[in-house]
This record gives C-alpha cells, structure tokens and sequence, in this order.
C-alpha cells in the first residue's frame, strides 16, 4: 500500500514549478504524489515525471477537474470537452508513469440541479455512453478509471456506492472501478466499511479525506472500520490524502472551506500521514 498526497492541499493550478513541493513531499514520508490536472497544458509531464524520479516519489494518479465548461450530462459543447479532456489526461497519465486517471468524471462538480425523475434517467445513459468511450480509450492503453462518487452538496447525479456500482455494470468496463473518498461516505453512506465490502475488486483508488476536511484522524470517520473493510477486500492500491484549506482560495470556494479548520495546514499531511500508516498498514 502506498500513500500518497492530492496536490490540492498546496496549490491550484498545478504547474511545473508546482514540482518543488516534491521535496517537502519526500521529507515527510510520502510514496507518491497525486497530481490534479485543471489545464493539461498547464504542466510539461515529461518534466514532472522526471522531477518525481529525482524525488523518489511516484505519480499514484490523475486527478481530473470538472468546472462547468467540462460536463458529461451537459450541452454538446461541455460534453465534448469532457471527452476530450479524459483523453488527453489518459495520454498524460503514461507519461508520468500511473494507470489511473480518477476523479468525479460524470458531471461539473457543484452541479445540483434535482431534476425529474425521467430526465435524470437521460442524463445516466448520457453519461454511460460516454463513459464507455472513455473507458475503451483508457483499457486501449493499458489506463483505468476511478469514478467518484460525491456527497449530495456537490452533485445529484452519483452519491454513493451503489450507484456506482450500476454504472460500473452498465458500462462494462474492466477499466471502470470506484475511487472511495471517506468524507464522501461518510455523508452519504449508512455503513461506509460494509460500503467498501460491497464495492471489493472495484475499489481502484482510495481517498483519505476527514470528515471535516481536516487532518485524518482527527476526526470522527470510523477508521478502524475502513482500516478493516481494506484488509477484507485485500486492497493494495494507493491511499491519498486529499484536504482543502482556505489557504488555497479556487479549491476552498469549490469545497465550501469557509474557515481554518487546523492551525497548520502542513499538519494535515504530516500528523495525518502518521496516522494512516499506523492504522492502515
């Protein structure tokens, strides 16, 4: 099992320049590094590959943004700019030596529109067609994708565990699998480790993510029963800490993150990567 830190925490967007925080990275006993990717052309992967080897660290992951201009249940437009991104963010992932490209890929993050019954029915097979497009593309070059599901502050359209996993059926994919983020379930699901159970051989990425966005640990997700449900499932995959602090201004409007929720933000990768390890491992 690796851990890993979303780039989130620091910096928005990520650049080449952003690649000097890899050395603090290291320092503080990560294996890998998850990169969100705003803009493709806002990083040089060959370049951060080769400034994660210099760090010995590794790339765990993609992490797709979706603003309004990138939506699989959108206009045509928006559509067709999701596709296209997923695409080249799948071409970026070979480069910086991951197979996964993970994120709420299905719609424009912040999206809640609770829509009639029927026309949420179109929006799915909407999105499933895409997605086994996407998917295709993905298994084509040896890629997965982890879909996210969100609380119901962030999106109506895919919220807990279940619902992905029927897309994961409709879609047919073995390049489709679940990324589980434990803040999310904690919202959303009534037991988040039998959830886990439920989701076993699709769990491709996981997400640590306090309840209150904070540091892991310190706060009230049962971890112990996470901790548990991972082992049962026998997942090996990467463990990221993913938080948002005010001090990074785009992502805290995106997350809702109004105030100081640790007196340090490097706290909540430090003391919450010391407790990840000493429970999940």
């Amino acid at each position: 099992m690796k851990f890993g830190i979303n780039t989130f925490l620091f910096t928005s967007p990520f650049t080449n320049r952003s690649t000097q925080l890899f050395r603090q990275f290291k320092k503080w006993g990560f294996d890998g590094v998850e990169i969100a990717v705003e803009n493709p052309a806002d990083i040089d992967p060959v370049y951060v590959k080769a400034q994660l080897d210099k760090h010995g660290l590794v790339c765990t992951s993609v992490c797709a943004c979706f603003p309004p201009s990138r939506d699989l249940r959108g206009t045509a437009a928006q559509q067709r700019a999701a596709v296209v991104y997923m695409k080249q963010l799948v071409d970026m992932a070979d480069l910086l030596g991951t197979n996964i490209v993970m994120g709420p890929l299905y719609s424009a993050t912040g999206r809640a529109d609770a829509v009639p019954l029927p026309e949420y029915r179109g929006q799915w097979r909407t999105v499933r067609n895409h997605l086994k497009t996407i998917c295709a593309y993905a298994q084509a070059n040896g890629k997965v994708i982890c879909m996210e599901p969100l609380n119901r502050f962030e999106t109506d359209f895919l919220n807990t565990v279940e619902q992905g996993l029927q897309m994961i059926r409709e879609v047919k994919s073995p390049a489709l699998k679940l990324l589980l983020d434990t803040f999310h379930m904690n919202i959303e699901e009534k037991n988040p480790a039998n959830s886990i159970r439920r989701a076993g051989r699709h769990v491709g990425h996981i997400h640590a993510s306090a309840s209150d966005r904070g540091t892991p640990g310190n706060d009230n997700v049962d971890w112990k029963g996470a901790a548990k449900a991972l082992k049962d499932i026998g997942y090996q995959g990467a463990v990221v800490i993913e938080s948002f602090t005010t001090d990074v201004k785009v992502i805290a409007r995106a997350a809702a993150i109004w105030r100081k929720i640790e007196p340090r933000r490097d706290d909540i990768a430090i003391k919450g990567l010391a407790f990840l390890k000493k429970t999940l491992k």
